[in-house]
């Protein structure tokens, strides 16, 4: 089994009741707004073994009949054609997901709200698709002087120019298809609008990372800044905390700089600042859930090495800074992080690859065994390295074909011949296909096939840059990736 860093039904008891003491002491009306991701929170999942993966939906729906969600998005982004880095997808697409996989969830949407909205013409076009839909749409627009001068921000020029989004459930989840929507905006302004027509409510901030009550180096907060290398994120001690309760405290630099203009804002809608500090917004126990220390270290580890390669790869295509780049591998240095020794599947990938002079991946079981896999003209070094790690699962002899030559020929003449498509090597969604079509002929498939759940958190490194198809994949089995900054050619044997 497994080991756990985290109670999962302890952070989600502390978590509900922590949301429900912020709801009581706003009069029962609460702006939610969620940091980080809403589903799928990968990140939390890697450096907090324990983690469910949709747990901060399990809270939410803990709690369904008082919760419903705004989804903000910034009309630049939609008019850039802003893309996520994760998915793929534009901020439309990634919105139109969010509402997907909240109403399949059982929870309900109130509307999208478009921030700093300029008559964009992209942002027209998506609020005509919206309409079509039936998704409530509302605008806020660009407001001068936003957050400092205070006096334009709540007046006509301001606020108030914003459409006012009718909720009518206590808890409102304001949420976005990235960082930078306009979701605090967003709850500011509706706090207001809810002051003009009598209706007292409040502010907090779901969080997760970094987590306030742990050190401010302990390598859960550094796998949070190594993570968030890209947005220029720092951990810092809160001193507005420490200042008013004796108690340390850990936030970061964004939230930090904020907060004085907050603490203002706040004073103006509720007549005083219900929040001392940064760490007053959040609602974040996550570290009170902690049971392992140890184990939560070992894979904070893992995952600061993991950002590392990814890291290295941003900034070689433009997409880090060299600042960001050097800020991640000050913290290797700061933990006496070895890369390459201390991520026990990279030395394996490299040397298959030297060794063959080809493309190659190694993947570390949870009993320590390595299998590796190379590229070759039937697979790629993803697949191959599956069908290895399988077979040793399954206590399968090395040397059986657990797919037929005869078989694998007769796909790759309909990948070249029908499908055009220039590879001709079975990727690894490919060979897990043709291993659940043959399952039910052959008893080898179907044992091979049966092994997949038990590569869930194993680890794997190849020695060039994975393609998206064969990441992706590895990704849904569970298997926590990392790949050399490099895309390069190798002999391919046949």
């Amino acid at each position: 089994m497994l080991k756990q860093a985290l109670d999962s039904n302890v952070y989600l008891k502390l978590q509900q009741e922590k949301i429900k003491e912020r709801v009581e002491l706003f009069g029962n009306k609460l702006y939610l707004e969620f940091g980080g991701k809403l589903f799928d929170d990968c990140h939390a999942t890697r450096v907090f073994p324990g983690f469910n993966i949709d747990a901060k939906v399990k809270v939410l729906l803990s709690m369904k009949d008082d919760v419903e969600f705004i989804v903000t998005v910034k009309a630049d982004d939609i008019q850039a054609g802003k893309v996520r880095g994760d998915t793929g997808l534009s901020y439309e697409d990634e919105t139109l997901r969010l509402i997907d996989e909240i109403t399949d969830a059982g929870l309900q949407v109130s509307g999208v709200v478009i921030t700093q909205y300029s008559h964009q013409p992209a942002v027209d076009v998506f609020l005509q698709l919206l309409k079509s839909l039936n998704v409530k749409t509302y605008l806020h627009y660009v407001i001068k002087g936003y957050p400092h001068d205070l006096e334009n921000v709540f007046s006509e020029k301001g606020f108030e120019l914003n459409d006012y989004v009718i909720t009518t459930r206590p808890i409102v989840v304001v949420t976005a298809p990235g960082p930078g929507s306009g979701k605090m905006a967003t709850c500011l302004s509706q706090i207001h609008a809810d002051f003009k027509r009598g209706i007292k409510s409040g502010y907090a901030k779901y969080e997760t990372f970094p987590v306030w009550n742990l050190p401010l180096k302990h390598p859960i907060n550094l796998a949070y800044e190594a993570a968030t290398a890209d947005l220029n994120d720092v951990t810092m001690v809160d001193y507005y905390h420490f200042e008013a309760y004796s108690v340390p405290a850990v936030s970061y630099n964004r939230d930090m700089e904020v907060y004085p203009v907050l603490q203002k804002m706040f004073e103006r809608i509720y007549g005083e600042s219900p929040y001392k500090s940064p760490t007053d917004m959040g609602v974040n126990m996550i570290g009170f859930a902690i049971v392992d220390d140890d184990t939560a270290v070992e894979a904070a580890k893992a995952e600061i090495i993991r950002r590392y390669y990814s890291a290295m790869w941003k900034n070689k295509t433009g997409h880090l800074s060299d600042e960001g780049l050097d800020r991640i591998r000050y913290i290797i240095e700061s933990l006496n992080i070895n890369p390459k020794l201390d991520r026990a599947c990279v030395g394996p990938a490299l040397q298959k690859a030297q060794e063959r002079n080809a493309p190659a991946v190694a993947i570390e079981l949870h009993d320590g065994t390595i299998v590796t896999g190379k590229e070759t003209g039937k697979f790629t070094a993803g697949a191959a390295a599956l069908i290895n790690a399988l077979k040793h699962l399954a206590s399968i002899n090395k040397r059986l074909h657990l797919l037929s030559p005869q078989l694998i020929k007769t796909i790759q003449q309909l990948k070249q011949e029908n499908m055009y498509s220039k590879i001709q090597m079975l990727s690894v969604n490919e060979v897990l296909i043709t291993l659940a079509i043959t399952a039910n002929t052959n008893s080898f498939s179907e044992v091979a096939l049966a092994q997949t759940s038990k590569l869930f958190k194993a680890q794997a490194h190849s020695s060039i840059r994975m393609n998206l198809e064969d990441k992706n994949a590895f990704k849904q089995l569970g298997i926590d990736v990392s790949s050399e900054p490099v895309q390069t050619s190798y002999f391919v044997q046949s």
